[in-house]
């Protein structure tokens, strides 16, 4: 069943919003929550995740119906890359390098960034082109 592709671009601006917070303060705490929205967003698809809950429940009712619709494959494959990047993230603000932590942060924040303000996608596009190799080995 195809998502209104409204949902992860919203899902996207919050986790962008949340990154920088991390950044901001260092939080380890935040950047944990985040990992787990990415978590969930990974093994039960985009409208499973916190943010696309909140989406759903108080967003896409004030917008009106959708405008298009995207598979569910590339936008989880993105939570999935998300939240290995997170997971880095969390290493480096818990235990160090503190460097890690900002830069895997800061990575993950790029992306959302780019989803947010312009709709791309860079897990989507990644999902593609690893479908494209994977179809080419085979």
């Amino acid at each position: 069943m195809d998502i209104d592709v409204r949902g992860p671009r919203f899902g996207a601006a919050v986790t962008a919003v949340v990154l920088a917070a991390v950044l901001v303060t260092g939080s380890a705490w935040l950047l944990a929550w985040q990992t787990l929205a990415f978590a969930l967003g990974a093994a039960g698809g985009v409208t499973r995740s916190p943010y696309g809950l909140l989406f759903k429940a108080a967003v896409r009712p004030r917008i009106g119906p959708p405008t298009g619709f995207e598979a569910p494959g590339p936008p989880r494959f993105a939570q999935a890359v998300g939240l290995a990047f997170a997971a880095v993230g969390l290493v480096g603000y818990a235990v160090g390098p503190a460097w890690l932590g900002l830069a895997a942060t800061a990575c993950a924040l790029a992306a959302a960034f780019l989803n947010a303000v312009f709709g791309y996608c860079l897990g989507c596009e990644m999902y593609l082109l690893v479908r494209r190799v994977s179809v080419r080995v085979q």
